[in-house]
């Protein structure tokens, strides 16, 4: 039955790049996931500059299409030749300028870099808005400040899910979420800030630049509308082997933000979802704007425009990852046979087991810059006072909190806001060991969360979502009520809610970390 659905053309598809891997998931009839495929892939610090090679990223697309195609046949007995939609979805923000040839004019910058300082504090008093480095304008303005040669031949600039949407249809458009992390949106009308631009373009042009940024932007599009369709090229460089043919339909291409929320029913007001993996951020549905510019606290879209305040901290499971390969290699030197599944397991597990303040163990699990804490360059180190407890739990349960302590101080700042969440759900892999990351994290935000069954597939499936919603949707209906009555209606999630003392003691872990920024900073002279 589901290989006659696939033989039909009827399945979705969505394809995510993440930080570390790129996955593609195929969707049935009930939004299930029916087939999957991914690909491994890592990012490398070149000339000082968080990248990827865009040659690298096609590779790892086509490798998780052909693992995807497998999956298919092996489950099934059949071969995909026909989709019914196709969405792209990858990390948000960062840098791809090209010329009016499609030459790419420098290296992608990602969002994990964190040079463009002085270019967003003066964009943010500029627009009275707040401008991270990570986004895509103040990459830009950064470059102009700079006077890099390239910027002058810039014909578009967008991010790494706007250019593989691009090759893959010729369609230079943008999901209105994905393009809240470039520049700031009006969610009146869920069209770039036309003050904002204006305010923008007169710079550009007393710098001696004669684009605009309505020139070299995307087109913004809603959830549902219109992107264009799979090009013969494009059908070539998702299928090497050429089963796949063109004509079918895309979504408009959506950061991993907007796939987060998606994929966690977390885009009505008052709900709210944490994705955390390499990177960890949450995203709230607001009701209202809160009372003042926050440096902490960015404000971007759902896919459909809604404001959502996001806290998004550039390091979570990267110094997990780190410590779960040291104890490893500790067991094969040990002659202990264990998985790094088993290690994983051990770590999570012995994080709940651990003294409630981690028994003044502190884990700074900075590898990159981290600007919700003030950080430029991060430079990874445990840190505990004489009289500190260090247990295998204690030290446990300092890394599994210290991936997330950035967030906790951010979100923080929206509890004083008393911006009200009815609703938190946590997806990636930080929640993989059923209860354990959940745990700590609703101790940590002092609020309920939820974790879904779906949550291992995490943005890939909520990016096949709104590629169904594209070509499934009724007239009239909404991305929410389409996610609420036909995706969620009878989804299961566990809730966890916060412990008393668990809370107190990760306030008082909280302390520590932020008096340990000091000597974080000191670190940066070690190279």
């Amino acid at each position: 039955m589901i290989g006659q659905y696939i033989l039909e053309g009827r399945a979705a598809l969505g394809i995510e790049l993440g930080s570390t891997r790129i996955k593609a998931v195929l969707i049935g009839e009930d939004h299930a996931p029916i087939a999957s495929g991914d690909f491994t892939w890592e990012n490398s610090l070149k000339n000082g500059v968080w990248t990827y090679d865009l040659q690298d990223a096609w590779a790892g697309i086509a490798s998780a299409y052909a693992q995807l195609k497998k999956d298919v046949r092996e489950r099934y007995g059949v071969t995909p030749g026909k989709l019914a939609a196709i969405g792209i979805s990858a990390m948000m923000h960062g840098y791809l300028p090209f010329d009016k040839e499609g030459r790419q004019l420098c290296e992608f910058r990602t969002w994990r870099n964190t040079m463009t300082g002085p270019a967003a504090e003066e964009l943010t008093q500029l627009f009275d808005f707040n401008i991270p480095q990570r986004w895509s304008i103040a990459h830009l303005y950064q470059a102009m400040k700079n006077g890099e040669d390239h910027v002058k031949d810039i014909a578009h600039l967008t991010t790494l899910a706007g250019y593989i949407h691009w090759q893959l249809t010729g369609e230079k458009v943008m999901g209105v979420g994905e393009a809240s992390g470039m520049f700031p949106i009006d969610s009146n009308t869920c069209h770039y800030d036309q003050a904002m631009l204006s305010a923008f373009d007169k710079k550009a042009k007393e710098m001696g630049y004669a684009w605009t940024l309505q020139d070299i932007l995307p087109t913004v599009k809603n959830a549902g509308d219109d992107a264009g369709c799979l090009t013969e090229k494009g059908a070539k460089l998702l299928d090497a082997d050429g089963d796949l043919k063109p004509g079918c339909p895309l979504c408009p291409p959506e950061g991993d933000a907007g796939t987060g929320m998606t994929a966690t029913n977390a885009v009505s007001v008052r709900t709210g979802n944490v994705s955390a993996g390499t990177s960890v951020f949450a995203m709230v549905v607001l009701e209202k704007p809160l009372s003042k510019v926050y440096p902490e606290i960015d404000m971007v879209t759902t896919p459909t425009g809604k404001p959502v305040a996001m806290v998004h901290c550039n390091n979570c499971t990267s110094d997990i990852n780190a410590w779960a390969g040291m104890l490893k290699g500790f067991c094969d030197a040990a002659g202990a046979s264990v998985t790094m599944g088993d290690i994983y397991t051990a770590i999570f597990t012995s994080a709940l087991k651990g003294e409630d303040d981690c028994g003044g163990v502190v884990n700074v699990a900075l590898l990159s810059g981290e600007p919700v804490v003030g950080i430029d360059e991060g430079r990874p180190m445990v840190l505990r006072t004489p009289e500190a407890k260090l247990t295998f739990e204690n030290f446990s349960r300092a890394i599994v909190a210290g991936a997330v302590t950035g967030l906790k101080i951010g979100m923080d700042i929206l509890a004083r806001e008393q911006v009200k969440i009815d609703s938190l759900l946590g997806h990636g892999g930080y929640f993989k060991t059923p209860g354990a990351g959940q745990q700590i994290l609703a101790d940590a935000l002092k609020a309920p969360v939820s974790v879904m069954e779906t949550a291992g597939e995490g943005g890939p499936w909520g990016m096949a979502l709104l590629a169904a919603y594209r070509v499934n949707k009724h007239a009239g209906e909404t991305l929410e009520d389409y996610l609420s009555s036909r995706v969620f209606a009878s989804a299961q999630a566990s809730t966890l809610t916060p412990g008393a003392e668990s809370c107190k003691g990760l306030d008082t872990y909280t302390a520590r970390f932020t008096q340990s920024l000091c000597a974080e900073k000191a670190a940066a002279a070690l190279k």
